[in-house]
């Protein structure tokens, strides 16, 4: 019975050790989001082994040697004691990795655990003992969060900084288009531009490799690749960029048009909302899954919404009736054209409804505005948008004065941004099959691989994009399939190794 005994406890440790590891999971993803999944991922075996057991020691040695100090009768103990934590002290401060270390230090490591045992079979004060090892502890506690900070903080920026390949295609781009003519040149096939009878996508971006993707793998699997037109909307930094790109590249048979939204002149609104263009915006939402749980029951998800730019889509195309918008970081797969047959009755965004965030457990981001609180959360990525009904409701308007009335509170400019995203539209959502697209690419590691397959659309939302070094190594290869590795400006920046 004492082997099975044993066994149980054993087992008892284990189980203990993977909850507590879950729950630490949980909780710096709560805090640091997807750097968390990341460096779990490339977590490595502990280096410099030996520098830290020696510094575990001297922190031992120090914590004794108060105590041992005041022992009648025990000079040679105390010297010898002495001795040790400052020769190790000396080791120390000329060497920060196991390379660096004596030769001898193998017997100064042995010579200082016998010293450390001598001092253990003494009667000593527990609490000097206790107090010193304490403060050992909070100091390395501080020392392990300020790392934690700082290396979350490496990671954010990682993320929002835009990978040396990419810069350097966006640059030669625009040396190439001003060097050549193609500033003369007009995109083949504009005449279908304002056509309604045909199947119109828009790309917000500033990503000439992302938008391309987006473009390449909608036209690769279009059964009728001919009624395809997209609209890649950019700002004026990245428009000749962009420009030259879908110049030379053509996409089967579908037209492609590039606009400088700085550029655009629209009929029903003044200029100065059109300041700077912005992006589809992702929100990493945390909340409770119960009524007052412990911390291991809270939650994190990512929500992307539109953009203020997006509302002017009614106005930036006046003469179409329906538009498919796609985020930049998503990937198509099947062919989309029964999304023009969708009955979607007066509902005005088609969207893909995350049902496991309400919007009553996003009330902390919410604020006081009125709710449905049973409601999903809707995402961007792939919507469907009525562009009649919408100019009959004037959703634009909606959109300005909602977040008007919600920046008067003390609500944060995320809180404002993502409230009046998903109220503007709501009780006006047509919920899309989930078949329609996956999302999670861009943050879950755990995404089963037949629900990739099968899904229409693949969106990346999260910060691990697939075209960065940080994005997740299993699902990149759905994104790069679609790069064109020939592409000799690819070649000499190195985007495609």
């Amino acid at each position: 019975m004492l082997w099975q005994d044993a066994a149980a406890a054993g087992t008892d440790e284990i189980t203990k050790h993977k909850r507590n590891a879950v729950e630490e999971s949980e909780k710096c993803e709560l805090r640091f989001g997807g750097y968390c999944h990341w460096r779990d991922e490339h977590r490595e075996n502990m280096k410099d082994f030996m520098v830290k057991k020696l510094k575990d020691q001297l922190f031992v040695a120090r914590a004794y040697y108060p105590s041992i100090a005041k022992l009648p009768s025990q000079e040679k103990l105390t010297h010898e004691l002495k001795q040790n934590i400052q020769e190790l002290e000396r080791i120390l401060s000329e060497s920060s990795t196991d390379a660096d270390l004596p030769p001898q230090i193998q017997k100064k490591l042995q010579k200082m655990e016998n010293v450390i045992s001598k001092a253990k079979t003494f009667p000593v004060d527990c609490n000097n003992v206790d107090k010193k090892l304490r403060q050992i502890l909070d100091l390395t506690e501080e020392e392990t969060n300020f790392h934690m900070k700082q290396s979350a903080f490496l990671y954010q920026l990682a993320v929002q900084t835009m990978p040396k390949g990419l810069h350097c295609l966006s640059m030669r781009l625009i040396v190439e288009y001003f060097k050549s003519s193609a500033h003369d040149k007009e995109f083949p096939l504009s005449e279908r531009y304002s056509d309604p009878s045909l199947q119109h996508y828009v790309v917000f971006s500033t990503n000439v490799l992302a938008a391309s993707v987006v473009i390449n793998s909608t036209a690769v699997h279009a059964r009728e690749s001919g009624n395809l037109v997209f609209h890649v909307l950019t700002d004026g930094l990245n428009y000749y960029a962009m420009k030259l790109w879908f110049l030379r590249n053509t996409y089967k048979e579908a037209a492609v048009q590039v606009l400088n939204i700085e550029n655009v002149t629209l009929k029903y609104y003044d200029k100065e909302v059109l300041k700077s263009m912005s992006l589809p915006v992702e929100y990493r939402v945390s909340f409770q899954t119960v009524t007052n749980p412990p911390a291991s029951h809270l939650r994190t998800e990512y929500v992307s919404v539109f953009s203020h730019t997006h509302y002017l889509l009614p106005y930036i195309f006046e003469k179409l009736k329906r538009v498919v918008v796609l985020d930049d970081d998503v990937v198509v797969q099947r062919d989309l054209s029964d999304l023009w047959n969708l009955n979607m009755g007066r509902k005005v965004n088609g969207a893909l409804q995350l049902c496991s965030v309400q919007l009553g457990q996003l009330r902390s981001y919410l604020g006081k505005s009125i709710f449905d609180k049973t409601s999903c959360a809707w995402m961007s990525g792939l919507n469907v948008i009525d562009l009649v009904r919408w100019r009959e409701l004037d959703l634009t308007k909606t959109y300005w004065k909602l977040g008007q009335e919600v920046s008067k509170g003390t609500e944060s400019d995320e809180s404002v941004a993502l409230s009046t995203s998903l109220l503007t539209f709501q009780d006006l959502v047509y919920p899309l099959d989930g078949a329609w697209a996956l999302s999670g690419l861009g943050h879950d590691y755990g995404i089963d691989v037949q629900a990739i397959k099968k899904a229409s659309v693949l969106h990346f939302n999260g910060q691990m994009k697939p075209w960065l070094e940080l994005g997740i190594p299993k699902y990149k290869h759905y994104w790069k399939r679609f790069l064109n590795r020939h592409d000799q400006l690819l070649v000499e920046c190195n985007v495609n190794p």
